[in-house]
């Protein structure tokens, strides 16, 4: 889990220094954060709900369009990717 918090403590970080980001850097992070996802809701038996599939998507459109967000959208997507890992998280350490 030492890991999980690192990454989300990344993404937070990111997010609150977004004028310092590359898109490649920022699309790198998205991309990142949809693989994070993807693995801990396997882990979690998490099934692929409507919701949790659109926020993969989500991510999916904004790594690719890094370079045309704004540093509010770019801001946004990260701490919603940081709050989704949070969640899983959260989920899977009650499982432990």
């Amino acid at each position: 889990m030492s890991h999980t918090n690192a990454f989300i403590s990344e993404l937070i970080r990111a997010a609150n220094e977004v004028e310092r980001l590359t898109p490649s850097e920022v699309s790198r992070l998205l991309d990142r954060s949809v693989d994070t996802i993807r693995e801990m809701r396997e882990q979690a038996n998490v099934g692929g709900s409507r919701r949790a599939n659109d926020v993969l998507i989500n991510l999916g459109i904004a790594s690719a369009r890094a370079r045309d967000l704004s540093t509010e959208d770019i801001r946004d997507t990260l701490i919603d990717a940081a709050d989704v890992i949070r969640a899983l998280r959260i989920i899977l350490s009650e499982r432990e």
